[in-house]
């Protein structure tokens, strides 16, 4: 499959889950792509899961200098860039008062600043006509108790991404979101033991108005007709949720 040959992306947290999904369909229909982890040994299994298509870039997007670094890698190995990704993200649920600077600072330093800044490096590197798409998340639709600060890191970004939209504009740069719901990822999108995990994603289910999680090939499709298809569609957000956010499931009567 070619679908994508001669394309070049870039996808910040793509070694796993979410980003790692999209970045095997992209290599899958002839794309060449960077991802980007922290984690040596995830790096090291995208490497030997995405075969030749494909770089795994080690950065830390909470590091300014690592991602000017990352900078000078796209434009060493891709040059011009067609699709960018920015997925990385952290999340620990915590009642507010629980929260302390420290995981405070993690969370908005990994989902809005590295979100921004990673924009700001390679947007001098996408082509014109090229596309930028962020992960929300649902967090940031209403209050859900254990989200604070990461609905408003999210919020920021969705935020970001509408002033992005309106800056990039002029060189026919499409900026837009994917709001995720609970999707089955090795993490769930959260730091938790695996108990913790197990009950979270049964909550999920439970109150999903279609009474599942989604699968990180959804968000793929998502993201991916975000990047190349929606040729008419800046300054939004899909959400892909199961109908969480608009749907009102009732019990049968």
């Amino acid at each position: 499959m070619t679908k994508y040959a001669g394309k070049k992306a870039v996808i910040s947290g793509g070694t796993h889950g979410m980003g790692l999904a999209v970045a095997q369909a992209l290599v899958a229909a002839g794309a060449e792509v960077i991802v980007t982890g922290r984690d040596e040994a995830n790096l090291a299994a995208a490497r030997d899961l995405l075969g030749a298509g494909a770089h795994a870039v080690r950065c830390d997007v909470t590091d300014l200098a690592e991602i000017e670094a990352l900078g000078g890698v796209v434009e060493e190995r891709l040059g011009g860039v067609d699709f960018l990704f920015v997925n990385a993200g952290y999340a620990k649920l915590e009642p507010f008062e629980l929260v302390t600077e420290a995981v405070y600072d993690r969370i908005f330093a990994v989902n809005t600043k590295g979100a921004y800044f990673t924009v700001q490096r390679l947007a001098p590197l996408l082509r014109e006509g090229g596309a930028v798409v962020l992960t929300t998340s649902i967090a940031h639709h209403s209050g859900t108790a254990g989200m604070s600060a990461y609905a408003g890191a999210k919020a920021a970004v969705r935020s970001f991404s509408q002033v992005l939209a309106a800056e990039l504009l002029p060189r026919g740069i499409r900026v837009n979101t994917v709001s995720p719901g609970f999707i089955k990822t090795p993490t769930m999108g959260v730091e938790a033991s695996a108990e913790e995990r197990a009950v979270f994603e049964k909550i999920g289910d439970e109150i999903t108005p279609m009474k599942r999680h989604g699968s990180v090939e959804e968000i793929s499709r998502a993201v991916l007709f975000l990047a190349f298809e929606a040729t008419f569609t800046t300054g939004t957000e899909i959400t892909v949720d199961g109908g969480l956010t608009e749907v009102l499931s009732l019990p049968a009567q």
